[in-house]
């Protein structure tokens, strides 16, 4: 067990924009996402098309991320729609500047388009009484401004802030949830499968689940030395990460090993020449958009689109 008195004790927020392409379609629309059935879809011509985001009500029905176009009911309430990444983006960026009036620049990170993390140890007193009241703070001003709904999740690292996003602030009606380290064994080590814990795919679990770990309490109390031996230095991150340990900082630069931005997408069909414009403008949006946010200056750009047999650069 370790001494939770020698980590670090912050105030971070984790926040998550929800079902964020869907509820901007619905709003581009006039519609309310929490009370439309919208799916949004990589090619809404294509029936084994992907379903990327869909709204709390589609949900409810088992539509969710990765569901296939024909797998969708055929109903009249049902809105089944293109992704429009310029727009998402857009909003995205809309949505950080609201977030960046109560952290200073270096107490703020952007983790991809629809989800963000704030340090507020040196600014919540400055707006609120509690990271809590902030957070309800800052969820009201996102609403009041675009309509988006969000949920937070609130830790004394960016670690259990994103869990208890994930795995509490998601569930409850406030759309916030706060866990401190006291909260671990109680709420954290129950969890199963180990897919739930951030950071661990199929394949981690697969190679856990041999050693008879099934439950993040078991790998939390698994000896270390032996995830050490078999599976390196990221089995010990995850000694330490199931035992709620996170000892990164948002204002620390964050040392990349690969230097490079990228972003791929696989095309379900042949693409003519103006449908292609259309793609790889949303894809260099995006990239551009992590560039800025992480204050890069890129000495190389390069753009490869792959053919039947052939790569064009």
């Amino acid at each position: 067990m370790y001494d939770y008195r020698i980590f670090q004790n912050r105030n971070v927020l984790c926040l998550d924009l929800k079902s964020f392409f869907a509820s901007d379609s619905c709003l581009e629309k006039g519609l309310d996402p929490l009370k439309t059935k919208l799916a949004v879809v990589a090619d809404t011509k294509r029936m084994d098309s992907v379903v990327l985001a869909a709204t709390p009500p589609l949900k409810k029905l088992g539509v969710k991320t990765g569901t296939r176009l024909f797998e969708i009911p055929q109903r009249n309430d049902i809105f089944i729609i293109n992704p429009s990444m310029n727009k998402y983006l857009h909003l995205s960026t809309r949505i950080s500047e609201i977030a960046m009036k109560y952290v200073a620049p270096e107490d703020f990170h952007q983790y991809s388009i629809d989800e963000l993390f704030m340090d507020v140890t040196a600014s919540y007193h400055l707006f609120a009484t509690s990271p809590y009241e902030l957070a309800q703070m800052v969820q009201r001003d996102i609403y009041h401004e675009t309509k988006i709904f969000s949920t937070v999740g609130i830790g004394p690292n960016p670690l259990l802030a994103k869990l208890s996003m994930d795995l509490e602030a998601k569930k409850t009606k406030e759309g916030i949830a706060e866990w401190g380290y006291e909260d671990v064994a109680r709420k954290l080590w129950p969890i199963e499968p180990l897919t739930k814990m951030w950071g661990i795919n199929k394949r981690t679990e697969a190679k856990l689940n041999k050693k008879g770990i099934f439950r993040v309490g078991d790998l939390a109390n698994y000896p270390v030395a032996y995830l050490k031996r078999d599976l390196g230095v990221i089995g010990v991150d995850l000694h330490l990460h199931a035992n709620g340990i996170d000892e990164s900082i948002l204002k620390k630069p964050y040392k990349a090993r690969d230097k490079s931005l990228g972003k791929s997408q696989m095309l379900m069909r042949d693409y003519t020449m103006n449908e292609l414009k259309t793609v790889l403008i949303e894809q260099i949006d995006e990239v551009f958009f992590r560039v800025r946010n992480q204050q890069a200056y890129p000495t190389r750009i390069s753009v490869s689109v792959g053919y039947a047999g052939s790569v064009a650069k």
